[in-house]
């Protein structure tokens, strides 16, 4: 049974006046090409973005995320990253490239944490798992280069790879 719709508003520094609807149940009937390994709680939990990611519009997501969420007011913070390191490039850089789309001014991310919610955009779902996918290569080249477990190795595509809900430390 489907779950009956539910509107999202969103006011924040991004996005004026923006909704959205909630179709599925949350974490629930994902693409089947899409397996995260980790949610965003758990991600942000662990320390991605340092720090800077939905700072200014937590009230669109569940609370409970943010309970043990490593967030940085000021600036970015790259202690905060579980493996220390900026793995990010800024956002005016994805911007060129065309990598954001316009309902979702922040990026992956956060097209990552409205989908976990449960909005589904078809066209746009599936642009994004595909670049999702793309970012596995990463895994083979820390399976090729670095020891099983060694989480010292290759940090800055282990904290990539964190950022795109892949738990790089069971590498």
């Amino acid at each position: 049974m489907k779950k009956k719709p539910v509107v999202v508003k969103v006011n924040d520094k991004f996005q004026k006046n923006y909704h959205y609807l909630l179709i599925e149940e949350e974490g629930k009937n994902f693409d089947e090409e899409f397996q995260p390994e980790l949610t965003p709680a758990q991600m942000l939990e662990l320390g991605v973005f340092g720090g800077r990611y939905l700072n200014d519009c937590q009230n669109e997501f569940p609370q409970s995320w943010f309970k043990k969420a490593k967030l940085s007011l000021e600036k970015k913070d790259l202690r905060l990253n579980f493996f220390g390191v900026d793995a990010s490039q800024p956002l005016a850089v994805w911007q060129k490239k065309g990598w954001i789309y316009h309902e979702d001014p922040r990026g992956w991310f956060q097209w990552y944490c409205r989908y976990f919610m449960g909005r589904r955009l078809p066209d746009e779902d599936k642009r994004q798992i595909k670049r999702w996918k793309a970012i596995r290569r990463h895994i083979g080249q820390i399976k090729k280069n670095c020891l099983k477990g060694d989480l010292a190795c290759r940090i800055k595509q282990r904290q990539a790879l964190l950022h795109w809900a892949y738990d790089s430390r069971k590498i």
